[in-house]
């Protein structure tokens, strides 16, 4: 579902995504309204699905994830309950951050966050690769990460 978005919208999403932090009030004078005018369309962006939440980024490196993948995932074929359920079982994971279905070679591509390769190998062996409905599985470690801006172009 799409939401029509005006150039007011986008402007303040651009503000929210750049600093959630920052008071409507700034918002509001930036963009020449009023804090009433910009906490109502924050509202309704909200209510609409826009806006999903508001997260403080944090670095993995210093709470002691310092090592993580990308792994893709074959599942074994058979419904898409099987599926479903695999998904579950990675989503209980810690050290999961990511899980999406893709098409091509790989049934989920799925990024992950351990402490160091030996977490890593704990994971994927232990918990990934023991998992029901697991067929196959390729890893690719980050070596370090040049561009994350997880801001949408709005």
């Amino acid at each position: 579902m799409t939401v029509d978005l005006d150039d007011t919208d986008r402007a303040i999403l651009r503000h929210l995504q750049a600093d959630a932090r920052t008071p409507f009030s700034e918002i509001a004078r930036q963009i020449g309204m009023s804090s009433a005018t910009v906490h109502d369309r924050v509202t309704r962006m909200r209510d609409a699905g826009v806006i999903e939440g508001y997260h403080a980024k944090v670095d993995p490196r210093a709470i002691g994830l310092g090592t993580s993948a990308f792994v893709g995932l074959r599942v074994e074929q058979g419904s898409d309950a099987a599926v479903d359920r695999f998904v579950e079982h990675l989503r209980g994971l810690d050290g999961v951050q990511e899980v999406h279905l893709t098409t091509g070679d790989w049934d989920l591509l799925v990024r992950v966050f351990a402490e160091d390769t030996d977490d890593l190998r704990e994971l994927l062996f232990e918990n990934v690769a023991n998992a029901e409905g697991f067929a196959r599985s390729y890893t690719m470690v980050v070596l370090g990460t040049e561009h994350d801006d997880p801001a949408l172009p709005v």
